[in-house]
């Protein structure tokens, strides 16, 4: 489970009667943010679960309507000793969107695509912001954001930077690690600021003026310097390496860029107010191929045969997912398309021309 931001200070929230320190903590709340404060038995109850199986009540929830409620909320939470966790869209099947703690959902108000610059492909978005909204304003432009979960019609793009989250499209143009530019974060002790790729230059001016973010950079500079020769040499070279953290981005070679160093970190480092996010190309004609086989250990031996022919997505199946929609009668129609076997891999090809997706497939 990922821990809450600010689990590991000496807690107000641990040393004072419980009660006192969550009536003090909501009642400031109710003061000084224009969003909705949730700390009756409903609310905790709904977000004490996930996708997962884990279960942990939150001391309270937030809606926020803005950045600077966020900013209001985690001084307040500093100032009592109390842990914060951000949730997007509840999606996570490992437990990281609960805790005990003041739980943060941005999805339901800070949850707008702010701008799309077509000849940059950027896309500005708040970390509530849908996936799947992200990627139809994308289509406007013919573009899209690559990474797309199972949940993509319901995760938040905080999520999945929390998650480096990948999905069958990622294929074309990496996970979300790889799809992120810049990224506007807080800190747990108030420091905010916009954090990207850092030229050598650019590194020399923020440690010249000072101040926590600074010291940040610093830290992350010795960490890198320290340490860079073993991530070089450990890493493990895998297209979907999403678990720890990425430290390599932190390495020279990687433009030392702190915004994709915080992707997959799952909130234990900052909280993401806003991202800038690449976009790329949408093919304007697909094809979809379905390969049958007799069992999905020669479905993934076939995976790197398919993935040498460029597709633009891959995803497998295999009989005990099928089978589990069968007995429950879901989706007939749609498995009797499938041709006989065991195991499937659907594999998109994309192309200017249909002609073009064709003959890829």
């Amino acid at each position: 489970m990922a821990g809450a931001l600010g689990e590991a200070t000496t807690r107000l929230y641990d040393k004072m009667p419980q009660m006192v320190v969550v009536q003090r903590l909501e009642a400031a709340l109710r003061r000084v943010v224009s969003g909705e404060v949730r700390f009756d038995a409903g609310a905790r109850a709904a977000y004490s679960a996930d996708a997962s199986n884990y279960r942990q009540v939150p001391i309270g929830v937030l809606l926020p309507r803005s950045a600077e409620d966020i900013v209001a909320a985690t001084a307040l939470c500093r100032e009592n000793g109390v842990p914060i966790l951000a949730r997007g869209g509840g999606t996570s099947l490992c437990g990281q969107s609960v805790n005990v703690a003041l739980v943060i959902d941005c999805s339901k108000y800070l949850d707008r695509v702010l701008s799309i610059d077509a000849d940059q492909r950027l896309a500005c978005v708040e970390p509530g912001a849908v996936c799947d909204v992200l990627r139809d304003a994308a289509e406007l432009h013919g573009l899209t954001f690559a990474p797309d979960p199972a949940t993509h019609s319901r995760c938040t793009l905080g999520g999945m930077i929390g998650n480096n989250s990948c999905g069958p499209h990622s294929v074309m143009a990496g996970k979300t690690v790889e799809n992120i530019e810049r990224l506007e974060v807080l800190t747990y002790d108030g420091a905010r600021f916009w954090c990207g790729p850092t030229s050598p230059d650019a590194f020399d001016r923020i440690v010249g003026g000072g101040g926590r973010r600074a010291q940040i950079y610093s830290g992350l500079k010795k960490l890198a310097e320290k340490y860079g020769d073993l991530i070089r040499e450990k890493f493990p070279k895998i297209k979907r390496r999403v678990s720890g953290y990425n430290l390599d981005q932190l390495l020279p070679e990687n433009g030392f860029n702190v915004a994709r160093a915080l992707v997959g970190s799952e909130g234990t480092c900052a909280l993401t107010l806003a991202a800038e996010a690449r976009l790329v190309k949408s093919p304007p004609e697909r094809v979809l191929s379905i390969i049958a086989f007799d069992d999905v250990c020669a479905a993934g031996d076939a995976v790197p045969r398919m993935l040498a022919a460029g597709p633009i997505a891959c995803e497998g199946l295999d009989e005990r997912i099928i089978g589990g929609l069968r007995e429950r009668r879901l989706r007939l129609e749609d498995i009797a398309l499938l041709p006989p076997g065991k195991a499937w891999l659907m594999v998109e090809f994309g192309g200017e021309t249909r002609a073009e997706a064709i003959a890829k497939a």
